[in-house]
């Protein structure tokens, strides 16, 4: 299903529309393959509609995480560093250290885990979050040289 006719669905079952504002936030968060916090996203809408305020993003983003269509996620070890993507294909972070690089992952053994675990102690796991923090390849190269 594509990201707009979901995101309309699950607006629509809890009673919301998919607003003018709303579609160009989805579209901004679906077309653009950066981590994107609320500054950045707001950055990008306000090219496309000049008239669109943060505090609409800030909203907007709110309801989507309500609802399911976005996830937000916790890129950094003090918690103030946050992004929002579509929710999709469980996938996982690491965050270097040095340079501040997001390198997505998807692991087998973290889904197996937690199909284990909610399997043994009888949990319904509505979503798994893994972090990782470290050095990419040219971050331990720095260090070396």
């Amino acid at each position: 299903m594509a990201p707009l006719e979901g995101a309309t669905q699950r607006l629509q079952a809890t009673g919301r529309r998919l607003t003018n504002q709303r579609r160009l936030l989805l579209k901004v968060l679906t077309e653009s393959q950066a981590h994107l916090d609320a500054e950045g996203i707001y950055a990008l809408a306000k090219e496309r509609d000049p008239n669109i305020s943060l505090a609409t993003v800030y909203r907007t983003l709110n309801v989507f995480k309500e609802t399911g269509i976005v996830q937000e996620r916790i890129l950094d070890r003090e918690g103030q560093r946050r992004h929002y993507e579509i929710a999709g294909k469980a996938h996982y972070h690491f965050t270097c250290l040095g340079c501040g690089r997001v390198i997505e992952f998807e692991s087998p053994m973290i889904e197996q885990a937690s199909t284990e675990l909610a399997k043994r102690l009888d949990l319904d796991i509505v979503q798994t979050r893994v972090h990782m923090d470290g050095y990419c390849p040219a971050c331990q190269e720095k260090e070396i040289t």
